[in-house]
């Protein structure tokens, strides 16, 4: 290596590691909150920065686990697991092309989200983030995905790419400051451990392995969570990776990225990703947060606030079952040498038992122990409305229980209720979800100089290959909308749209409901797009659309199956835009073609008046 480049490796890793020792306090906090999910709950956070068993005070005691964090995360995990957010690109303008660039941007968004799985991703990331705090998206650009263009000169595959999604831990970030927000950071750093086998087949360099633990990113074997954990967090022959992202500055308007691993340089130079707006280089990643706490970088997560509860409740429920074996099995009062102590300490006072004690001596006599105290109880019930509290998962959603004899509207009033309790949660799923697809937008932009094809959903559902460009694809001028559909079941929907129904909102002016609202209202009901492929109003609208599109550049013509109405609106909706309206040739072609539209339908008309003339038997028509 070269003296600049030994001043880099040197730079990142020292950097590296401070900003490890800054952060270690929170991934203390990590390894705890999923030991307590795991179920072990009986270690705790010791001076020296480790995680131990607390052992016990004497042999005797009871130390069950009465695990309600466990289900209080599984819960919070299904109800947000129905956000399922849709993000919508919207037209800057009602011009055509702001429209049609919406409309491929939309398309484009769901068509990569389907490909990398998005709903799975999105579970595993609420997952990390109900645990830790909070978790983040990688949108990357790629080069090895997509369809086969050729080879190089050294026979690698050369593709058109696509963009990828990953799922980051919380483990494998590190902030220039960690008491700043994700935008107010100048400097992130992502560290991830690979194999040494991977790292030569993406950076080309061999590095030397070891045993490496994937969430405290240290060297040898160290348990789940910590040195009590019973599954191993150690994986061999691996090296960590780490690239440090350095936003722009004057001196480096594209910023900086600089990646190393095993004490060799493997990339150094400019931020290779277009991911924000202006056509501006960032970082490739996403936030979510369970929890926002103020002044840290990392969210907070509810479980860190139930520890104390689940150790109270453990507490109780341990003493007060001990309390209980006392009543249960007695506590034994016998002089000294009236009975062999070994034998009864050994088999006990079984039923029929012939207990044989010293003459002249007082027999053996349980101790009275009294009755469970109902402090007991009271603790244990008041600890369990503190979980209701704290977590805001009640009775209702945790075990699908109701208090006593509800109706109907008491119990919509409970499910909002818990839901608006998670609205902060949603929230930052779905602007996480936002932030992720304007990424994909602009990185298809930057990689789309050259016409690239790809199969996209088109107005009916149906797969359509699309040929587009960087132009067609202008990020700038789009407003993302992701619609929250965490109260949104199929039940609200079903039960919305039948009201509607009932209200004679969804019929025309006859009272009737046309055969394109009927097949709206299918798929408003999750019944499915049943009858798209018979919706010829959308293909009417779609065909009159590309008409506007490819206006003065070829000729279009009025054909015998266009619905001329339907075709006019369009056409005058495209005529009154400042596109068409001021360009004097494009306005005149437009409205010669309006003119034939119309001539059309006269002429359509005419022909049914005709047909619906009575005619007489050879005379001229009747009598008058």
């Amino acid at each position: 290596m070269t003296q600049f480049e030994e001043d880099i490796v040197k730079s990142v890793t020292e950097d590296y590691e401070r900003r490890r020792e800054a952060r270690r306090p929170l991934e203390l906090q990590w390894r705890l909150n999923m030991n307590f999910v795991d179920g072990n709950q009986y270690c705790e956070i010791l001076p020296g920065g480790e995680i131990a068993d607390g052992g016990r005070q004497y042999w005797w005691q009871e130390r069950e686990v009465y695990n309600h964090i466990a289900s209080i995360v599984e819960t919070r995990q299904s109800k947000l697991s129905r956000t399922k957010v849709g993000v919508t690109v919207m037209p800057f303008s009602t011009d055509d092309a702001d429209t049609g660039a919406a409309k491929l941007s939309t398309a484009l968004i769901k068509a990569v989200t389907e490909q990398n799985k998005m709903p799975q991703l999105i579970n595993k990331a609420v997952g990390w983030s109900e645990v830790t705090g909070c978790c983040f998206f990688k949108t990357v650009w790629d080069s090895s995905l997509g369809e086969k263009l050729g080879e190089d000169a050294d026979g690698r595959e050369i593709r058109t790419g696509e963009a990828r999604i990953t799922v980051v831990p919380p483990f494998e970030i590190f902030p220039d400051d960690v008491c700043s927000a994700l935008s107010d950071n100048r400097s992130l750093i992502h560290a991830k451990a690979y194999s040494v086998s991977e790292i030569k087949d993406v950076w080309g360099a061999d590095v030397e392995g070891g045993e490496v633990d994937v969430f405290s990113l240290d060297g040898g074997a160290v348990g789940f969570g910590g040195s009590i954990g019973t599954v191993s967090s150690a994986v061999p022959d691996h090296c960590v990776v780490i690239e440090r992202y350095t936003l722009p500055t004057s001196e480096r308007p594209d910023g900086e990225l600089a990646i190393v691993a095993g004490g060799k340089l493997l990339y150094y130079g400019a931020l290779p990703f277009v991911t924000e707006e202006s056509n501006g280089r960032g970082f490739p990643f996403s936030q979510m947060k369970c929890l926002e706490k103020v002044g840290s970088f990392f969210g907070t997560s509810v479980v860190e606030r139930l520890i104390p509860l689940q150790r109270s409740y453990n507490a109780v429920k341990n003493r007060k079952h001990e309390f209980m074996n006392r009543i249960a099995m007695g506590v034994l009062t016998v002089e000294d040498g009236s009975v062999d102590t070994d034998n009864l300490e050994e088999e006990g006072l079984q039923p029929g038992k012939v207990l044989i004690y010293r003459q002249g001596a007082n027999a053996p006599r349980f101790m009275d122990a009294g009755s469970v105290p109902a402090d007991f109880r009271y603790e244990e019930e008041r600890l369990l409305s503190e979980f209701i509290t704290i977590s805001g998962v009640s009775e209702l959603s945790k075990y699908s229980q109701t208090y006593g004899s509800m109706s109907g509207t008491a119990i919509s009033l409970l499910v909002e209720q818990d839901d608006a309790r998670l609205a902060i949660t949603s929230d930052s799923i779905r602007l996480c979800v936002k932030d992720v697809c304007a990424k994909i937008v602009r990185l298809y932009r930057q990689f789309s100089d050259g016409t690239r094809f790809k199969r996209l959903a088109g107005e009916n559902g149906e797969p359509e290959l699309t040929y587009f460009n960087s132009s067609d694809l202008q990020s700038d001028d789009l407003v993302f909308d992701c619609e929250n559909e965490l109260n949104d079941t199929l039940a609200n929907r079903r039960n919305m749209v039948l009201e509607l129904i009932r209200m004679g909102v969804l019929s025309n002016e006859n009272g009737v409901i046309d055969v394109r609202s009927k097949v709206r209202i299918l798929e408003m009901l999750g019944m499915g797009n049943w009858e798209s492929g018979r919706d010829t109003d959308e293909c009417q609208r779609k065909r009159a659309m590309r008409e506007n599109l490819v206006l003065g550049k070829e000729e279009i013509k009025v054909c015998e199956y266009d619905d001329h109405e339907l075709h006019v609106a369009e056409h005058v909706k495209a005529l009154l835009e400042d596109r068409i309206y001021s360009d004097k040739r494009l306005f005149a072609l437009m409205d010669e073609h309006i003119k034939q539209h119309k001539l059309a339908e006269i002429m359509i008309s005419g022909a049914e008046n005709s047909a619906r003339t009575p005619q007489g038997d050879g005379s001229d028509g009747p009598d008058r």
